[in-house]
């Protein structure tokens, strides 16, 4: 019923757990648990158990998938390409820096009593894990780091474009790219999950074709 969340632990300096049902033995054992606690649970659920033990919204996350079908064209555009990127690529520091502070959607940004510094950290973390794992791609324009997406098997994990290159119609092709090669390698579906105040991401992929379901709210609580 409750599993640590060891990577939670580390950006935020306290124990970390996940409840994995909501029900009322659940949350009475996690009454006992120090610490940063997640649940995620259906909308539609009721919330009065949730409130009476302390916790507090933070998100929603949708479910994103597309198929090779669904996935909608979108012409090449000169200048713009994807690469692997590991701890080891000489664009892995550059990574990391757009990666530093471009969270502001996520549920750790969101939870007001989280400071920001250890959200930052979190996804800071989170993606250089994944580079240790060989799990991102870098996105390139004339050459330039421009971004990343980071994936596991077929799910899209975390991605982000810097600043600069923001506004001007290019993520559309750089997430063209990044499906339509995981296509080529032979997986039958792309999927993601995306936070629902995340109105630009949630365009993207709609304009891509990708179809949402599997709505889940999350909520935190610290006990001390």
């Amino acid at each position: 019923m409750i599993r640590p969340s060891p990577y939670d632990a580390a950006a935020f300096g306290m124990p970390a757990w996940e409840l994995t049902e909501y029900s009322a033995p659940a949350l009475a054992a996690a009454d006992g648990q120090p610490g940063l606690q997640t649940i995620k649970v259906d909308p539609l659920a009721d919330k009065a158990l949730l409130q009476r033990h302390g916790f507090h919204y933070c998100d929603t996350l949708l479910a994103t998938r597309a198929t090779r079908q669904r996935l909608r064209d979108v012409p090449a555009r000169a200048g713009l390409s994807i690469g692997r990127v590991d701890t080891q690529h000489p664009d892995a520091a550059a990574l990391l820096a757009i990666c530093h502070g471009a969270f502001a959607h996520g549920r750790f940004h969101r939870d007001f009593r989280l400071d920001r510094a250890g959200a930052d950290r979190r996804y800071d973390n989170w993606l250089a894990q994944l580079l240790a794992a060989d799990g991102v791609w870098g996105l390139y324009a004339d050459g330039v780091p421009a971004g990343f997406i980071a994936r596991n098997g077929a799910s899209l994990v975390l991605h982000a474009v810097a600043p600069q290159f923001r506004g001007q119609g290019l993520a559309r092709h750089w997430w063209h790219l990044a499906a339509a090669a995981l296509f080529d390698a032979g997986h039958a579906e792309v999927t993601s999950s995306i936070s629902a105040a995340n109105v630009a991401v949630l365009n993207l992929y709609a304009s891509l074709g990708f179809a949402f379901d599997a709505p889940q709210d999350i909520y935190h609580r610290i006990v001390t």
